[in-house]
């Protein structure tokens, strides 16, 4: 079990209205989860460009990608109901064509009003000004600190100095979205078609506001071969659902968070004839950034992988899926090494699905906790004690209506997740 003592820094939490200042990027402990070494790339067909422009008070907090010339792209954007600046001037110019994509970190710019707009409208002229291209062919993002207007002067001066700026690769494209992460997420495929070898790579930021439904984070995925913009929309709808739409971190859905695919035209090859090995190489690189997502979650310790087998439909294995990876009651009693299968019934129930609890049997790795509605008699505590110190700890329920299930991944919820967003600023 948990046990200590614990701070919380009020003073700061409250007063802290200069988000450069704010002691959160910088002293976030490293997730345990974090990979020892990283795959690192400088790509063909872009250029990618990083700096350090104000918005953090160390470290780089702009990137500006800029693509040998026009490429098709897909776009997903998070369903809230709240969108950001950058969602709604994406949504609004998104022509399926990107020649740029500018994105900074420490200021979402959402909940702006039209000044948001206004801001955005700046900094991208000045960047379709310098490339000699519409409006519609660049795309922005923006992730951090919710209800401060954005600064477009700072994006604006370092458009200015493009031309003198030295090139980077992958992993600097990763580092310059951060916020609260503590490591870099990138993935990278490569697949022989037509003899012919094919990159497929990205990079992703997520740490906290962590919610399915494309409330997730931020992540740009590149196909190194001709694809159709509808294609690619293809693509992502096919994978999106087991893999971003299948982690949670707090079940906050975000304002501002984005997931993009683009074919950078480097390779012909014959889309049509190879799609499954084409969408096989996207599912992995999409999943791979989703699980580093989940593992760099604020504060994590563990990760709950939760199996619903048996249910009538999709919609009912999902949803009670989330709700025990959602459940402060569930994830705390990971984070204490608690096997309390009592919350896992608590969740299942909370979702109002209809559900024959005398069929339902619940397991904490392979351990049997509940069967037929009731606690499992032989029980061997010992071992499931023993199993409940893992860093990933499978739940699964069982609950014998169907053949449909689902598989979702949360985190445990602990002391560090408290201070880290109580020390954020208000």
């Amino acid at each position: 079990m948990i046990c200590g003592c614990y701070h919380m820094n009020f003073k700061k939490a409250t007063k802290d209205l200069d988000l450069k200042s704010n002691d959160r990027f910088f002293l976030k402990l490293k997730s345990p989860f974090a990979p020892k070494q990283y795959k690192d790339l400088k790509p063909e067909g872009f250029k990618i460009f990083t700096f350090n422009s104000g918005f953090k008070k160390k470290n780089d907090d702009l990137l500006i990608i800029i693509f040998d010339q026009i490429v098709n792209v897909a776009c997903k954007y998070s369903l809230t109901t709240m969108p950001s600046a950058p969602l709604i001037w994406d949504k609004k110019n998104n022509s399926g064509k990107c020649k740029a994509i500018i994105v900074n970190s420490g200021n979402a710019n959402a909940h702006t009003g039209k000044q948001g707009i206004k801001n955005i409208n700046k900094y991208t002229r000045e960047l379709a000004k310098y490339l000699k291209c519409s409006l519609q062919n660049i795309l922005v993002s923006s992730t951090g600190v919710i209800g401060e207007q954005i600064d477009s002067e700072k994006i604006c001066k370092k458009i200015k100095i493009l031309p003198l700026s030295i090139e980077k690769k992958l992993v600097d494209a990763a580092r310059s979205i951060w916020t609260t992460d503590t490591f870099v997420k990138t993935s990278t495929q490569i697949l022989k078609i037509e003899s012919q070898n094919i990159k497929i790579y990205g990079f992703a930021k997520g740490s906290g506001m962590i919610n399915p439904n494309m409330g997730t984070m931020l992540a740009y995925i590149f196909i190194d071969c001709v694809i159709s913009s509808r294609i690619l929309k293809k693509l992502l709808s096919d994978n999106i659902q087991n893999t971003f739409n299948s982690i949670s971190v707090d079940s906050d859905t975000s304002t501002s968070d984005t997931v993009m695919l683009f074919s950078n035209p480097v390779k012909k090859i014959n889309t049509k004839k190879n799609y499954n090995k084409i969408c096989n190489s996207v599912f992995k690189v999409m999943k791979e950034l989703s699980m580093k997502i989940i593992t760099d979650g604020e504060g994590v310790r563990k990760i709950i992988k939760v199996n619903v087998i048996n249910a009538k439909n999709k919609t009912q294995s999902k949803k009670i899926a989330f709700s025990i990876a959602n459940s402060p009651l569930v994830k705390t009693a990971i984070a204490g090494e608690d096997a309390n299968w009592g919350r896992i019934v608590m969740a299942i129930g909370k979702t109002k699905e209809k559900i024959n609890q005398e069929k339902i049997s619940v397991k904490f790795g392979n351990h049997i906790l509940a069967k037929n509605g009731k606690r499992y008699e032989k029980i061997n505590l010992s071992k499931v004690n023993k199993y409940m110190k893992n860093k990933v700890i499978e739940i699964e329920v069982n609950l014998r209506l169907g053949k449909t299930y689902s598989t979702v991944y949360g985190n445990d919820l602990n002391y560090e997740y408290i201070r880290i967003n109580a020390d954020y600023r208000s």
